[in-house]
């Protein structure tokens, strides 16, 4: 047969967009790399359910990378590398630039926080030879989900004296787990006719915890002092401490690699974990960038970027303040307006990958798809754009170029149907101080569910992408 094209073939691979399978075309190298690569991901996740952990594990990834804190810092100069932590749930690092701050930087911002079970100030109570702690659940959640699967606790508890006890129990390591119950089929036929969003209640997600009475026949609560002197002798605690603690009820699921051909990881909290977990890998590998490298970690995103260690707090900007004024340069309101609008960012958050089983909720021609490399959403939002960024073409297209000279695969796509839903990320708090933003993640199947599905190859995309970027 004759390998000469046809004018349309030609006219095909030179006019039309024709996207293809990543994995076909890594070689066994490649796909070795990317192997190692993420099995260092899933040891990151199961060592890092919750906020605190992501940014306890940061910590310590970080100064293995030479990265110091910037409040042990008297000057800085290019090649510099900082962090800053803000609560034990933020973490900011930073790789000094040849060029001044106020020239702009290059910022890589993940969220590190995930839908989940909180537990309640006043969580612990007795009914009928069980005790339970109440929850109320945090962030975007399918509350049918979380029931009857294994669930593990994980927090902290402040005592009055300034101490912190930090509980980590129920994983598949330990010798018991807890869960929620739910009714049995033969008896659900009224719970079987409501609205999914409506079979199970949020005041029912209450957590298993103990059923053995404590040996007293002279006091009543039998079970819930029976469990109150086990935390008590493990953990020093009483009741009242529970006042001020912040416990988290995650899957006690470990993070896996999925599939015959291991193609795929699962894990809870890969929104937006595996954008963290990529963007930290990226900016350590960075040694001196022209403009300074930023990789930020936030909280409260799953709730509206609010409170002190969400994005919308002035963390990054008094942080960038430090940056100056270690760095030698002007500090005021003028140099730091210059500095954020000349500043470029990706907002490092997943996007949800096209699912065939539930098709008809996306629009195939723009839909991220496993396989095809790191997602960019040019908007993000709801129905009519509503709170999105809505990058400028600019710079999609000065992205569009460094990504292909650097071989990173991407794919630009949509969050779903224009109808369907919507979503948003932090990337309008960044655009709304003067900065070049887009979305710029990991595509995931079941996202916000207690087990979610990314590509290994996209995961991979992603880390060049951001690393690619911060250079």
């Amino acid at each position: 047969m004759s390998d000469i094209k046809t004018e349309g073939q030609r006219l095909k691979e030179e006019l039309l967009n024709n996207p293809k399978n990543g994995w076909d075309e890594t070689s066994e190298s490649d796909r070795r790399t990317i192997r190692e690569f993420c099995d260092e991901y899933i040891h990151f996740l199961n060592q890092s359910k919750t906020e605190r952990e992501c940014v306890k594990s940061a910590i310590q990834i970080a100064q293995e990378n030479g990265f110091k804190p910037i409040d042990k810092m008297k000057k800085l100069k290019a090649g510099d590398k900082v962090y800053y932590v803000n609560r034990d749930k933020n973490i900011i690092l930073a790789v000094i630039g040849s060029e001044s701050l106020e020239s702009g930087l290059r910022v890589v911002g993940a969220h590190i926080d995930s839908p989940r079970l909180d537990l309640k100030p006043n969580p612990l109570y007795e009914d009928n030879g069980f005790a339970y702690f109440k929850t109320h659940y945090y962030g975007g959640i399918k509350k049918y989900q979380w029931v009857t699967i294994p669930l593990a606790i994980h927090g902290v508890v402040a005592l009055k004296n300034g101490k912190k006890v930090e509980i980590s129990v129920g994983e598949e390591g330990d010798d018991f787990t807890f869960v929620i119950t739910d009714l049995l089929p033969h008896m659900a036929r009224r719970q079987m006719e409501k609205k999914m969003s409506e079979g199970i209640e949020g005041e029912d997600l209450n957590l298993l915890i103990g059923s053995i009475p404590f040996d007293d026949e002279k006091v009543s609560e039998k079970v819930k002092i029976n469990i109150m002197k086990i935390l008590n002798d493990q953990y020093g605690i009483v009741e009242k401490d529970f006042l001020s603690a912040e416990l988290e009820i995650v899957p006690a699921f470990k993070a896996k690699t999925i599939g015959f051909d291991r193609s795929m990881v699962g894990a809870y909290g890969q929104d937006d974990k595996v954008c963290a977990y990529t963007s930290l890998r990226a900016i350590c590998e960075v040694k001196n960038p022209k403009h300074t490298a930023i990789c930020i970690l936030v909280d409260k995103e799953e709730i509206g970027s609010v409170g002190n260690t969400g994005m919308e707090a002035r963390t990054l900007e008094d942080f960038i303040g430090e940056l100056l004024v270690l760095n030698g340069e002007e500090h005021n309101p003028n140099v730091m307006s210059r500095l954020l609008r000349n500043s470029k960012m990706l907002s490092a958050d997943v996007d949800g990958a096209f699912d065939p089983i539930y098709a008809s909720t996306s629009e195939k021609r723009n839909a991220s798809f496993f396989g095809m490399g790191v997602g960019l959403n040019k908007y993000t939002g709801a129905r009519g754009k509503s709170g999105a960024n809505d990058a400028n073409a600019e710079y999609v297209a000065e992205l569009r170029k460094l990504f292909d000279d650097n071989k990173v695969r991407f794919q630009i796509a949509e969050l779903g149907k224009v109808d369907e839903g919507g979503g948003g990320t932090i990337a309008y708090i960044l655009a709304d101080k003067g900065m070049d933003v887009i979305d710029c993640g990991t595509p995931v199947l079941s996202m916000h569910s207690p087990y979610e599905v990314a590509s290994k190859f996209d995961i991979y995309m992603s880390y060049k992408a951001y690393k690619v970027f911060m250079k």
